[in-house]
């Protein structure tokens, strides 16, 4: 079995993969205080809750990170406590796509790991819609290379920000109210939030897809999609693990 994780500024998604297929997944809360003891401690009881032990069933760790410090405890808990060495998405590791990119080095794993999935399971030129901390727009080519996108403040921060900024808005659900105009203030809100991201997003689509011509799949991942993506007018597919899957494209990549 493959562990994969896709540890983002908030969360860390974490995916078990027997041969091609996802069996299990959990979120779990990024913490860059937590130490590599109390990391595998973590992963271990997740994967005993589902009957699976994690020094005998697994047998190989793929993670792509945005977050540096939490890259060094992940290496850091396999060297102590794991029999196998970790494939982490980063320069050198072999990925398969091109990046026509000014500054490669500068690319999040998860905008690479993105791309890498995209290509693979759609076999065309495609943009991804990742929405977590931060939104990103994520642009594939048709021949499978990374070109660039866009990065926009994510759903949940933006809402948050909002609120704590302006002493008599509450917080919300981020769910679509019955109407765009709102005849509270939470509906007021709620329209805000998921019909002005809906905007924000399908005005970046349009017009990455205006520069690009001819067929783009769009798809959209992220914990926060589903919050907005019903109102949303240019994404064809929502894809929940596409990260985690171009995780374990990579891992076979580079045995």
């Amino acid at each position: 079995m493959l562990l994969a994780l896709d540890v983002g500024n908030s969360n860390t998604v974490v995916g078990v993969y027997d041969g091609e297929d996802l069996v299990r997944h959990w979120r779990l809360k990024t913490d860059v205080d937590r130490t590599s003891d109390e990391f595998v401690l973590a992963l271990a009881g997740f994967l005993d809750f589902a009957g699976i032990d994690l020094l005998t069933d697994v047998d190989g760790l793929v993670a792509g990170s945005v977050v540096p410090t939490v890259t060094e405890v992940v290496r850091e808990m396999a060297a102590r406590h794991l029999p196998f060495a970790p494939v982490v998405v980063e320069p050198g590791v072999r990925t398969g796509i091109s990046l026509r990119h000014d500054q490669p080095q500068d690319i999040g794993a998860d905008r690479i790991v993105n791309a890498v999935a995209a290509h693979a399971r759609y076999d065309t030129a495609a943009v991804v819609v990742d929405f977590g901390t931060a939104t990103s727009f994520d642009v594939v080519s048709a021949d499978g290379a990374f070109v660039g996108g866009a990065i926009a403040p994510g759903v949940h921060v933006s809402a948050e920000a909002l609120v704590q900024r302006a002493a008599r808005l509450p917080k919300v659900a981020t769910v679509a109210p019955p109407s765009p105009i709102g005849r509270s203030t939470v509906t007021a809100l709620q329209a805000g939030i998921v019909y002005g991201f809906a905007g924000q997003v399908d005005g970046i689509v349009r017009r990455i897809l205006t520069e690009l011509g001819g067929e783009v799949a769009t798809i959209a991942t992220g914990g926060a999609a589903p919050a907005v993506l019903s109102a949303c007018e240019t994404i064809d597919t929502y894809d929940p693990w596409l990260t985690l899957e171009g995780l374990r494209l990579i891992w076979h990549r580079n045995p």
